[in-house]
């Protein structure tokens, strides 16, 4: 990865000023710079990670609506018999299409989590690899 943003969560020059500045004009932001520059390089994990959790919980609320929601529906009788039947057989083949999509997006999240795994999994060995064939006396070139 080529990191070569002039602010990142590094003892940058920049970074050094822009946190200095931060506690002169006001000190809660030369303290949030100083939190960036120290824990900024766990920053994306976490937001990875929130998001991660809030589309579960988010999905299992989704889902705890729709069998309220079915359960409320399909309790009451129009008192046309014939048409009950016919829309209780109807609602549970949507809920059959409904089960399908679900289990197929969760082959899919699935399938993209390995995706995700299998590049990163490639740049380390990529690293390794280039490191390895690095000559001991040279030092990594680094893209500022």
């Amino acid at each position: 990865m080529n990191q070569s943003a002039l602010i990142r969560p590094e003892w940058t020059p920049a970074t050094i000023a822009l946190m200095v500045l931060g506690f002169i004009v006001f000190w809660p932001l030369g303290l949030a710079m100083l939190a960036y520059i120290i824990f900024g390089d766990r920053l994306r994990g976490f937001k990875r990670d929130a998001n991660d959790r809030a589309d579960q919980m988010a999905s299992k609320w989704f889902a705890g609506c729709r069998k309220a929601s079915r359960r409320y529906n399909t309790h009451f009788s129009t008192g046309n018999v014939a048409f009950d039947d016919w829309r209780k057989a109807e609602l549970d083949r949507l809920d059959e299409e409904r089960r399908k999509l679900d289990e197929m997006r969760e082959e899919f999240d699935s399938y993209a989590r390995e995706l995700r795994r299998a590049k990163d999994q490639e740049e380390f060995d990529r690293f390794m690899r280039d490191r390895k064939n690095r000559p001991s006396g040279d030092q990594p070139v680094v893209d500022v």
